[in-house]
Protein backbone atom coordinates (compact mmCIF):
# COMPACT_ATOMS: atom_id res chain seq x y z
CA UNK A 1 0.00 0.00 0.00
CA UNK A 2 1.82 3.22 -0.73
CA UNK A 3 1.71 5.61 1.63
CA UNK A 4 1.20 9.69 1.31
CA UNK A 5 4.29 11.79 1.92
CA UNK A 6 4.64 14.46 4.20
CA UNK A 7 7.76 16.26 2.73
CA UNK A 8 4.97 19.44 2.00
CA UNK A 9 3.44 19.00 5.70
CA UNK A 10 5.10 22.05 7.77
CA UNK A 11 5.20 20.18 10.46
CA UNK A 12 8.16 18.55 12.30
CA UNK A 13 6.46 15.41 13.79
CA UNK A 14 5.79 14.75 9.85
CA UNK A 15 9.08 15.89 8.80
CA UNK A 16 10.71 13.26 11.11
CA UNK A 17 8.27 10.65 9.97
CA UNK A 18 8.97 11.27 6.74
CA UNK A 19 12.31 10.05 7.29
CA UNK A 20 12.13 7.62 10.02
CA UNK A 21 8.03 6.59 10.17
CA UNK A 22 8.37 3.78 7.70
CA UNK A 23 8.22 0.73 9.71
CA UNK A 24 11.05 -0.98 9.33
CA UNK A 25 13.31 1.82 9.42
CA UNK A 26 13.45 2.26 13.34
CA UNK A 27 14.27 -1.21 13.40
CA UNK A 28 17.33 -1.08 11.51
CA UNK A 29 18.52 2.10 13.85
CA UNK A 30 17.68 -0.02 16.77
CA UNK A 31 20.03 -2.99 15.19
CA UNK A 32 22.55 -0.80 13.90
CA UNK A 33 22.54 0.75 17.74
CA UNK A 34 22.79 -2.71 19.35
CA UNK A 35 25.73 -3.58 17.09
CA UNK A 36 23.97 -5.25 14.36
CA UNK A 37 25.48 -3.10 11.04
CA UNK A 38 26.91 -5.47 7.95
CA UNK A 39 23.81 -5.77 5.64
CA UNK A 40 23.87 -10.01 6.11
CA UNK A 41 23.34 -9.54 9.53
CA UNK A 42 20.96 -6.91 9.70
CA UNK A 43 18.53 -8.93 7.01
CA UNK A 44 19.01 -12.28 9.37
CA UNK A 45 18.01 -9.84 12.42
CA UNK A 46 15.12 -8.80 11.12
CA UNK A 47 13.84 -11.07 8.68
CA UNK A 48 13.66 -8.29 5.83
CA UNK A 49 13.46 -8.59 1.91
CA UNK A 50 17.18 -7.72 0.97
CA UNK A 51 15.54 -4.74 -1.79
CA UNK A 52 13.59 -3.46 1.31
CA UNK A 53 16.68 -3.26 3.64
CA UNK A 54 18.37 -1.75 0.42
CA UNK A 55 15.72 0.99 0.06
CA UNK A 56 16.04 1.55 3.54
CA UNK A 57 19.73 1.44 4.14
CA UNK A 58 20.00 4.02 1.20
CA UNK A 59 17.31 6.35 2.59
CA UNK A 60 19.14 6.30 5.82
CA UNK A 61 22.09 6.71 4.68
CA UNK A 62 21.09 9.77 2.14
CA UNK A 63 19.41 11.32 5.06
CA UNK A 64 22.58 11.24 7.14
CA UNK A 65 21.18 9.22 9.75
CA UNK A 66 23.89 6.03 8.81
CA UNK A 67 27.05 5.98 7.20
CA UNK A 68 28.55 3.29 5.44
CA UNK A 69 32.06 2.25 6.48
CA UNK A 70 35.15 -0.15 6.97
CA UNK A 71 34.01 -1.94 10.29
CA UNK A 72 36.92 -3.40 12.36
CA UNK A 73 37.24 -6.82 10.87
CA UNK A 74 37.82 -5.06 6.98
CA UNK A 75 34.35 -5.33 6.27
CA UNK A 76 31.40 -2.94 5.18
CA UNK A 77 29.12 -1.97 7.74
CA UNK A 78 26.47 0.73 8.16
CA UNK A 79 27.42 3.43 11.64
CA UNK A 80 24.88 5.27 13.42
CA UNK A 81 26.27 8.98 12.54
CA UNK A 82 25.89 11.87 15.77
CA UNK A 83 21.97 12.34 14.09
CA UNK A 84 21.23 8.51 13.82
CA UNK A 85 22.32 8.68 17.93
CA UNK A 86 20.51 11.55 18.73
CA UNK A 87 17.25 8.85 17.77
CA UNK A 88 17.79 7.28 21.30
CA UNK A 89 15.80 8.80 23.45
CA UNK A 90 12.90 8.38 21.00
CA UNK A 91 14.11 4.12 20.86
CA UNK A 92 13.97 4.20 24.17
CA UNK A 93 10.73 6.20 24.68
CA UNK A 94 9.53 3.48 22.26
CA UNK A 95 10.54 0.31 24.25
CA UNK A 96 9.10 2.12 27.71
CA UNK A 97 6.06 3.04 26.43
CA UNK A 98 5.72 -0.81 24.69
CA UNK A 99 6.69 -2.31 28.31
CA UNK A 100 4.30 -0.61 29.82
CA UNK A 101 1.24 -1.07 27.32
CA UNK A 102 2.59 -3.90 25.47
CA UNK A 103 4.10 -6.22 28.41
CA UNK A 104 5.01 -9.71 27.85
CA UNK A 105 3.47 -12.47 29.50
CA UNK A 106 7.06 -13.51 31.15
CA UNK A 107 8.33 -10.16 32.00
CA UNK A 108 10.58 -7.29 30.74
CA UNK A 109 12.22 -7.92 27.84
CA UNK A 110 14.75 -5.78 28.30
CA UNK A 111 16.24 -3.32 30.63
CA UNK A 112 18.55 -0.42 29.90
CA UNK A 113 21.16 0.30 31.98
CA UNK A 114 23.80 3.16 32.71
CA UNK A 115 27.11 1.92 30.80
CA UNK A 116 29.05 3.37 33.32
CA UNK A 117 27.46 2.28 36.56
CA UNK A 118 25.54 -0.71 34.68
CA UNK A 119 22.12 0.29 37.07
CA UNK A 120 19.21 0.48 35.49
CA UNK A 121 17.95 3.96 33.64
CA UNK A 122 15.04 6.06 34.88
CA UNK A 123 11.99 6.02 32.67
CA UNK A 124 12.52 8.88 29.60
CA UNK A 125 10.70 11.55 31.29
CA UNK A 126 9.53 15.13 29.86
CA UNK A 127 10.56 18.10 32.26
CA UNK A 128 10.48 21.79 32.32
CA UNK A 129 12.73 24.06 31.60
CA UNK A 130 13.44 24.26 35.93
CA UNK A 131 14.11 20.94 35.89
CA UNK A 132 9.90 19.46 37.19
CA UNK A 133 8.53 16.20 35.87
CA UNK A 134 5.93 16.63 33.55
CA UNK A 135 2.32 15.10 32.88
CA UNK A 136 1.42 14.41 28.95
CA UNK A 137 -1.54 16.89 29.65
CA UNK A 138 1.08 19.65 31.05
CA UNK A 139 2.19 20.23 28.08
CA UNK A 140 0.96 22.26 25.24
CA UNK A 141 2.08 23.30 21.78
CA UNK A 142 3.17 27.07 20.82
CA UNK A 143 3.34 28.97 17.61
CA UNK A 144 6.77 28.84 16.15
CA UNK A 145 7.82 31.60 13.46
CA UNK A 146 7.82 28.35 10.81
CA UNK A 147 4.75 27.08 11.90
CA UNK A 148 1.25 27.72 9.19
CA UNK A 149 -0.94 30.33 10.82
CA UNK A 150 -4.18 28.16 9.58
CA UNK A 151 -3.04 24.91 11.33
CA UNK A 152 -2.95 25.77 15.42
CA UNK A 153 -5.49 28.18 17.01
Amino acid sequence: MKHTSFKDMNCSLAQSLEIVGERWSLLIIRDTAFGIRRFDHIQQSLGIARNILTQRLSKLTNEGILVKARGKAGRMEYQLTDKGWDLQPLLLSLFQWGEKYQPHPEGERMCFVDSTSGNPIQPMAVRSSDGRLLKSADVWAKRGPGLNKEIVQ
